[in-house]
């Protein structure tokens, strides 16, 4: 079924309700930095770069970003989202 117009806008709102529900995985009742992450799903690369979804795969077509799968589920490596953007990871050495 293809869904257009307000029927698609309404699905997009309550699965975006749905999934705003769903918290980040947490270590020790705190919630993990992104940063901090192995992994994350293509939407939440997606929400974090500011990319859509076929940029996304695009860049994991070339090459750019890495992925991984787990069963049937794609996994992309934060470590390649933060290179890609060209986020320092380790502090800087101030002094």
């Amino acid at each position: 079924m293809i869904r257009r117009g307000p029927e698609l806008e309404r699905s997009v709102q309550i699965e975006r309700e749905a999934t705003a529900d769903k918290s980040m995985p947490c270590h020790q009742g705190r919630r993990l930095p992104f940063a901090q992450r192995l992994t994350c799903t293509v939407a939440e690369a997606c929400e974090v770069t500011g990319l859509g979804r076929t940029k996304i795969y695009e860049l994991i077509g070339d090459g750019r970003v890495t992925t991984t799968t787990v069963g049937r589920r794609r996994l992309v490596i934060v470590q390649s989202l933060l290179a890609l953007v060209g986020v320092n990871t380790t502090p800087a050495d101030r002094g």
